[in-house]
């Protein structure tokens, strides 16, 4: 008779509070046999692992827990292997499938993969900070442990020259301070000094602490590696405490939702040509 074929879930388990975890992450991890975890993840679902086999490590030991719970899922156990967020950004699923490759896993091969996403810590920051992500958006990891600071450099001009809302995963550690320095001093070339700027430490844990403040601003408060900042676009404004940017309605309806004159719903937006084009049309 063949060997019991594993499951490894592969679970982002959200910000952290119960109430923001899906409830497909609850039922992976109530399925599981071994929780597998950084330390601070693992007290996170304390309450839902009592009795589990737990295997915990501690920063910079991801390698390692990704080949725990690879090998015994192999071997045939129920492993969750969990991250905070989502486990697809800036998660441990990438290093799954690295692991999976170097061991020669084929679909259908045991372990069963599933992976179960979560809210990011980017959405759940920007959830208490207003709607600062309606359009578009990016995120950039200011951690260089793993990511030469030229090539992270590269993507913040090109995104803050592109007008992006950025995200800022990592930005700063006790290590680790010039990195978010040289971020303002890129994205500054780019945007006003009142650009609406979040500083969202440990969204929705015990420690959750927000600021909304401005980029000429952004430098004085204290910055870590649980905060995340969220920089507006050139059209993100503050409205009653509230960080927003605007979808774009205003550029095709009123505010009483009535089309404006030359546009036409479900159709591209028209820019209004300038004098000199139209007269060459």
């Amino acid at each position: 008779m063949s060997e019991a074929k594993g499951v490894l879930y592969v679970v982002g388990i959200g910000p952290g509070a119960h109430d923001h975890a899906t409830p497909a992450a609850t039922r992976a991890i109530a399925d599981a046999e071994l929780i597998v975890g950084y330390t601070t993840y693992v007290k996170l679902v304390a309450d839902l692992i009592r009795g589990k086999e737990i295997v915990r490590t501690g920063m910079t030991e991801e390698i390692g827990r990704a080949r725990a719970a690879v090998e015994r899922a192999r071997a045939g156990a129920r492993v969750a292997l969990i991250s905070s967020g989502d486990a697809g950004v800036y998660g441990m699923a990438g290093l799954v499938f690295q692991v999976l490759r170097d061991i020669g896993w084929k679909r259908g091969d045991s372990p069963e993969l599933r992976i179960i996403p979560g809210v990011t810590a980017l959405s759940s920051c920007a959830s208490l900070m207003g709607a600062p992500l309606v359009h578009d958006f990016c995120a950039i990891s200011l951690s260089d442990l793993l990511t030469p600071w030229p090539v992270i450099a590269r993507r913040i001009e090109a995104a803050a020259s592109a007008d992006f809302v950025i995200g800022l995963y990592n930005p700063a550690s006790g290590r680790r301070t010039r990195q978010i320095v040289e971020a303002h001093s890129i994205i500054g070339r780019y945007r006003q000094p009142t650009t609406p700027v979040a500083l969202v430490k440990s969204a929705y844990r015990k420690l959750q602490h927000a600021v909304l403040t401005d980029l000429d601003h952004f430098l004085d408060y204290e910055i870590g590696m649980l905060t995340t900042v969220i920089v507006g676009s050139s059209n993100t404004f503050v409205f009653e405490g509230y960080m927003v940017t605007p979808r774009g309605y205003s550029n095709k309806y009123t505010s009483d939702g009535e089309i404006l004159p030359g546009q036409r719903p479900g159709r591209s937006l028209v820019l209004e040509a300038a004098p000199d084009q139209a007269e060459v049309e």
